[in-house]
């Protein structure tokens, strides 16, 4: 059997990603309507988180935020694993160096 659920551009949902979103009707017809990348970014944020306790406070995160409307992770600086298009400066030096700055 073909799997029908809609996955990312990059990244395809993992099972407990999948599982969140056919918890509930709404969640489920709210994540279709997003676009393949909005559902990628949604699940980049999720499988980036280094402890099962933050991707489990991610996954809630993310069914909240969809319910609530929002078409990608709050305060996330996007998929960096996209070979369509090149990281930003941010993400290149934040994200993929792990360089930053504190204080101005």
């Amino acid at each position: 059997m073909a799997d029908s659920f809609p996955h990312g551009t990059v990244h395809d949902a993992p099972e407990d990603l999948q599982a969140a979103v056919q918890a509930s009707a709404d969640l489920s017809s709210r994540w279709q309507a997003l676009t393949p990348l909005g559902r990628n970014e949604f699940i980049c944020w999720v499988t980036d988180a280094k402890q099962a306790a933050t991707r489990q406070r991610r996954l809630e995160r993310m069914g909240e935020s969809l319910l609530a409307g929002k078409k990608r992770p709050c305060c996330w600086a996007g998929c960096t694993h996209r070979t369509d298009k090149a990281p930003g400066r941010w993400q290149q030096a934040v994200l993929i160096e792990g360089r930053h700055k504190r204080g101005s």
